[in-house]
């Protein structure tokens, strides 16, 4: 069995298969921080820190070409959120995974802590995947621990926990900056951080502030206040802020051996006092649960290791009605010549296999079909594509009036996988639809209505069940829930400067 490389396959599908413990994409220079199932619950559940975590596999294409962007994501959010990876195709994280709900590769979660404790809200990353739109993301789920202050509660704000330290920026801004909540949450509970806006008069005369931003640090009691006088860096203001306290580890120290024992001595005796038998129902309704629990195991599903061939178009009036009518969602075509090719074939080869593990995954794609050039259609269509090649593959959606052109230098499963891939979640550029190719195709649809012997084709049930439920798989991400509106290649090119996208959340 060759090495799997679909970016969508699903967890299930992976699980079953044997492999070696692959390496991680990422290094330990990169600035993605490295997670498996072990260290997940210490260094992002229990952080006081929002982060992204992906779920990815090394052999995945489409993994490959996020990797860039997400580096970026890091460098620019560091500091500020975590950035994390877990390698699904190690052994060891499979099952972690499968309990995170990873079915496709990449998978983007964002992690929130939960003010006042407890698990972590765990949500799916929907959005771009470009650095900037990460970036944007996780910064507007950092918790905000600063305090809002005004004349009417200054008093009030200063005079609360009065032996405590406190912390207060004054800025022109309205907002509080990512910068300032990631400060908030380094020293939560123990320096409490406050933020005055310019046109609180009062306020800022009791301080006697005339530039902005100005960071006032008081250390608690009669101490006099200090005023931090530094570059606005992250590492530069913790140093500052903690004259007077230390801020919060993160992540939070490992407890020693001697502790945990003492802690399952106590837990212990509270199960041994809540032990005590009510009833026989209770006891029966227990024994059930126990046995019952194993069942939610995930069995892997049983793998036919042979990819059926993609169906083949030989007849002009096929070719109209599945891919070239105004109606006519995304179809993938493979022009193909007549005989023995070894380009053709391997074409043929890479878009079976990937049809049929999408197959296996339970997942809707648009249909892919092989077009002989014998076909005079076909010749039509490649005349007005413009394309001369021995073999040509394309996508096209005659409802939408844009195509896409193959243009990797060989065929093989891996490039081919991942020119599917931008065009489910939408990536790259769609050229225009010449003019003429779908009308005239509605014009000679009328005709073959007279030719009976052409309605029974084997494979149109197949490609008809795709269609109706291609339209979703086009614009989806990698994350098979994903429901995102297919964006405008207008919006796909367009990314902010990385100047602004550090400059926007490195100031107060």
């Amino acid at each position: 069995m060759h090495q799997p490389t679909l970016c969508a396959l699903a967890f299930s599908l992976l699980a079953a298969l044997p492999g070696a413990q692959a390496e991680n994409l990422y290094t330990k220079k990169s600035p993605v921080l490295q997670v498996d199932s072990k260290s997940y619950d210490r260094l992002i559940a229990k952080s006081n820190h929002t982060s992204i975590v992906e779920f990815y596999a090394p052999w995945c294409g489409h993994c490959k070409n996020l990797k860039p962007a997400y580096e970026k994501a890091a460098k620019n959010l560091e500091g500020l959120a975590k950035v994390a990876a877990v390698n699904c195709d190690d052994e060891t994280n499979k099952p972690f995974c499968g309990q995170m709900g990873v079915q496709g590769f990449p998978t983007l979660k964002i992690v929130r802590p939960k003010k006042g404790g407890g698990k972590p809200m765990v949500e799916d990353y929907q959005g771009q995947r470009t650095a900037s739109a990460i970036v944007e993301a996780v910064v507007s789920k950092i918790n905000n621990n600063v305090v809002k202050v005004e004349d009417k509660n200054l008093d009030k704000f200063l005079s609360d926990k009065n032996e405590t330290a406190k912390a207060i920026l004054f800025t022109d801004k309205g907002t509080t900056s990512a910068l300032m909540k990631s400060l908030a949450i380094d020293f939560l509970d123990v320096i409490t951080v406050g933020q005055v806006r310019n046109n609180q008069k009062k306020s800022v005369d009791a301080f006697g502030v005339t530039k902005y931003p100005t960071l006032v640090l008081l250390p608690g009691g009669d101490a006099p206040g200090k005023v931090y006088d530094g570059e606005i860096k992250k590492e530069a203001m913790v140093k500052f802020l903690s004259q007077v306290a230390e801020p919060n580890p993160d992540p939070a120290p490992v407890k020693a051996k001697g502790d945990k024992k003492e802690k399952d001595k106590k837990e212990k005796k509270e199960k041994e006092k809540k032990k005590e038998p009510k009833s026989k129902a209770t006891s029966e309704s227990s024994s059930e649960t126990e046995t019952e629990a194993p069942t939610t195991t995930q069995q892997a599903p049983v793998i036919v290791e042979t990819a059926i061939p993609i169906p083949k178009i030989n007849t002009p009036e096929k070719l109209i009605k599945e891919c070239l009518t105004a109606k006519s969602h995304t179809c993938v075509l493979a022009f193909v010549p007549e005989g023995e090719d070894a380009k053709a074939q391997q074409a043929l080869t890479s878009l079976s296999e990937l049809a049929f593990k999408h197959a296996q995954a339970k997942r809707h794609l648009f249909p892919f079909f092989e077009v002989p050039k014998s076909n005079n259609a076909a010749t039509s269509l490649m005349k007005s594509l413009d394309l001369t090649g021995d073999v040509e593959i394309i996508a096209l959606n005659a409802r939408r009036g844009w195509w896409r052109h193959y243009q990797a230098a060989d065929f093989g499963h891996e490039s081919v996988e991942s020119w599917i891939d931008a065009i489910r979640m939408s990536e790259g550029v769609k050229k225009k639809l010449p003019e003429g190719v779908v009308a005239i195709a509605v014009e000679e649809e009328v005709k073959p209505k007279a030719t009976p012997e052409e309605v029974p084709v084997e494979e149109t049930p197949e490609a008809t069940e795709a269609v109706k439920t291609e339209e979703p798989a086009e614009t989806v991400t990698p994350e098979p829930s994903t429901k995102d509106a297919e964006p405008s290649s207008e919006t796909e090119a367009t990314e902010p400067t990385p100047e602004a996208e550090t400059a926007s959340h490195d100031e107060l």
